[in-house]
């Protein structure tokens, strides 16, 4: 597996192919959220992603960091750049909603993995993105589901240049079969 990139480097990377997809109407009108909606909401995936992975790496509560990233990390500079805006109450559902499931969400993603792999081995950034993907195709039906996997993808691959997107779609992929099928 790939090491994974700075977060200004998957910001940027993730701004890049937001910019560059063509979402269209029938995405809009699936999640029924205007292109502002959509991209705070990958914003706040993206910050989902990275307070998980702070949560883990530190071993810090949930609550300490999605204050830290309210009163701290929203509407600054990343790096020397502007943020762009997030959707911050998705954003604290994602990341209180991954540690209330947390111990149903693994044994999921555990399921999904190839044979002898085991959850502990992939890399934190990795287990933080399929932890939030997994947690709204199961929690929130709100959102369609190729939206969920196609956004975890596409922060797996502003962070990996390796395998692991393909990781991401295969384990989310196959969940969201299960999930709603």
């Amino acid at each position: 597996m790939s090491e994974p990139r700075s977060l200004k480097d998957a910001y940027e990377q993730l701004k890049a192919a937001e910019e560059e997809k063509a979402q269209g109407e029938a995405r809009a009108k699936a999640a029924n959220l205007s292109s502002r909606a959509r991209r705070a909401r990958t914003v706040a995936r993206l910050a989902a992603v990275q307070a998980l992975y702070q949560m883990e790496i530190a071993s810090a509560g949930v609550e300490a960091v999605v204050r830290e990233f309210s009163d701290h990390r929203f509407d600054a500079d990343l790096e020397g750049e502007r943020l762009a805006e997030a959707d911050e109450a998705f954003f604290a559902e994602v990341v209180r909603g991954v540690v209330e499931h947390q111990a149903a969400i693994d044994r999921a993603v555990a399921r999904r993995l190839a044979s002898g792999w085991r959850l502990e081995r992939l890399d934190a950034t990795l287990r933080a993105i399929l932890r939030a993907g997994v947690f709204e195709l199961i929690h929130r039906p709100d959102v369609p589901l190729e939206v969920a996997i196609d956004e975890y993808v596409e922060i797996g691959k502003s962070f990996f240049e390796g395998p692991e997107p393909g990781v991401i779609n295969g384990v989310l992929d196959g969940i969201a079969k299960e999930a709603r099928p």
